[in-house]
């Protein structure tokens, strides 16, 4: 399923270009172009590649636990529910989410240390912008990690995230690079599709979990105990 975080990696990318993109169009290191220009706003946006890929790992380590204790199904619908959850309610990754869970005084700080770091103008500085903005509440990646959870084994879930997070790589870096490359209607259009690719990825993760004997839509899961190999003591 590495594929499905591409997919929504690359669709989130237009939602980030709106949510993050201030911040991308608004690095240091000039304000022309040139190798440090260029390449550090690439870094920036390897660090958020680079969080993503980390958050994918605690996915990873969620979901492997859960896998174990034979929830694979479970696991796989339950993720399924929540991107759709997610994608029908959408006030529940807004600001106001913050509110509900107390969470308001992080990202603030969140925040305060990303903008500390933008009066540094070194890659280092530029990397850890990308880290932290990873960090930021965005309903996107919590649609990704939903994903990575039901992904096989750690491995899986870590390149779930990093295939997320290279989806949204091009666009982004462009943006970071001159925000009018992309015109806003497209940007608008593509913001517009994501609730309806993410409904569709989100149908399939239920499929996959009901364990219908489909092949490549819901086929049958293995179980752990299965998949275990028995030791024959001549």
């Amino acid at each position: 399923m590495w594929w499905a975080g591409l997919v929504i990696g690359f669709i989130s990318s237009f939602h980030c270009v709106g949510m993050c993109g201030p911040i991308a169009m608004a690095l240091p290191v000039g304000r022309g172009s040139g190798a440090s220009f260029v390449g550090g706003r690439l870094l920036y946006n390897l660090g958020r590649v680079t969080t993503y890929t980390t958050l994918g790992l605690v996915a990873g380590l969620l979901g492997r636990t859960l896998q174990l204790a034979g929830w694979q199904q479970t696991i796989s619908i339950a993720s399924g529910v929540i991107m759709l959850l997610l994608v029908l309610l959408p006030k529940i990754h807004t600001g106001n989410a913050g509110q509900w869970l107390g969470t308001d005084r992080w990202w603030n700080a969140l925040r305060k240390a990303i903008g500390k770091r933008f009066m540094n103008p070194s890659a280092g500085s530029l990397y850890s912008v990308g880290i932290l903005n990873g960090l930021l509440p965005c309903g996107m990646v919590y649609f990704a990690l939903a994903g990575a959870v039901s992904a096989p084994g750690v491995g899986g879930a870590m390149l779930y995230m990093l295939m997320f997070g290279l989806g949204t790589l091009p666009l982004m870096w462009l943006v970071s690079l001159s925000g009018k490359l992309i015109q806003p209607k497209w940007r608008a259009l593509m913001r517009n599709a994501v609730p309806y690719v993410a409904g569709c990825l989100a149908v399939l993760f239920i499929l996959r979990g009901l364990n219908l004997g489909v092949p490549y839509l819901s086929p049958k899961l293995v179980s752990s105990e299965q998949e275990a190999p028995v030791c024959h003591v001549p």
